[in-house]
């Protein structure tokens, strides 16, 4: 009989669990609920009623923003946009009561308005130094966005762009705002932009429209000047020098035979104003205020403003091809 070789068998292999791969090693990114719970008290609501005159009949309207606590003793700053015309201002304080609120002063060049409550010993914000902000850096928005109920909303981004100009829809141009991308929505107008010390660099005042998540903040340096003026003045003087401008570039420049490719262009002169007196012409291009480069209108104004009514300033020109210079002394500006 033929020989039966012995079966033979592998041993069967123990079952191993599914391999799930590992997810990426990311950073994990700080929390910010800390900075929140710190800002959030100093971030009121804000309410307004007002009386809308239409083509038959007058109703009201009723809106609501934000407001950010400046001083202990009641102070509050926030847009002029949400408290104009209002005939009735209520301010409502985090986990408190609602405030009768009275206008201390308003600055349309700015958008910011301060009011007053009586009330004492309120959370005020820190103000930080938003010149040393730079583009990228995180900062927090915080606000009544669309007035809905239960306490400001947060949202978080960066610092997009710094010295920004833009025209609102009241035609109104606001200069050197930060530009963010931390969303910015309705009812969140004067609100606090906050960066991560806690520290407000900015009042939240406009967005665009017709752009997705782009927003714009008084910087805090500019709103504390304009803040402490109103608190103890009621209105910000400036000076007035006389006439109007716009940007000169390289294509208006081109087409006007213009003889250099920035500065701004006189473009409405008022009569027997400061620079009318001086000589100064529309067409003119302005390139310097006592020796500082003005390259745009924005930077222009905000070298003009840091003067007092009856300064004297000097302004290099070109009327025509000639290089002149002006001695322009300067008046008050009145805004209403």
């Amino acid at each position: 009989m033929p020989a039966i070789a012995a079966a033979t068998s592998e041993p069967t292999p123990t079952p191993q669990p599914a391999q799930v791969p590992q997810p990426y090693s990311l950073a994990t990114l700080p929390s910010i609920s800390d900075l929140v719970e710190a800002i959030r008290p100093s971030v009121v609501s804000i309410s307004v009623e007002s009386v809308e005159r239409g083509f038959f009949f007058s109703y009201l309207n009723q809106g609501g923003a934000t407001g950010t606590v400046v001083r202990p003793d009641g102070y509050i700053v926030t847009n002029l946009h949400v408290i104009e015309g209002a005939r009735d201002i209520k301010v409502h304080v985090p986990n408190a009561d609602s405030y009768d609120a009275t206008v201390v002063g308003v600055d349309r060049l700015t958008d910011l308005a301060v009011l007053k409550i009586e009330a004492e010993d309120l959370p005020a914000v820190t103000f930080a130094d938003s010149r040393r902000m730079r583009v990228g850096d995180w900062v927090v928005a915080v606000g009544n966005a669309l007035a809905l109920p239960g306490g400001p909303s947060v949202t978080v981004g960066i610092v997009s762009a710094k010295g920004r100009s833009i025209q609102t829809q009241h035609q109104n141009e606001l200069f050197d705002l930060i530009q963010t991308d931390a969303a910015i929505n309705e009812g969140n107008s004067g609100g606090p932009l906050v960066n991560m010390d806690g520290e407000v660099v900015g009042i939240n005042t406009v967005i665009l429209q017709e752009a997705q998540a782009i927003g714009f903040a008084v910087n805090a340096i500019q709103a504390q000047s304009i803040i402490e003026k109103l608190i103890q003045d009621g209105r910000v003087v400036r000076p007035l020098i006389g006439f109007n401008s716009a940007d000169v570039t390289p294509a208006i420049a081109s087409d006007l035979g213009l003889p250099v490719d920035e500065g701004i262009i006189v473009t409405n002169l008022f009569p027997d104003g400061p620079a009318a007196t001086a000589g100064i012409e529309v067409g003119d291009v302005v390139t310097k205020l006592d020796d500082i480069p003005t390259p745009t209108n924005a930077r222009f104004l905000l070298l003009l403003w840091s003067y007092q009514p009856g300064d004297q300033v000097q302004i290099e020109y070109y009327s025509g091809d000639e290089s002149r210079i002006a001695t322009v002394t300067l008046e008050e500006r009145l805004v209403r």
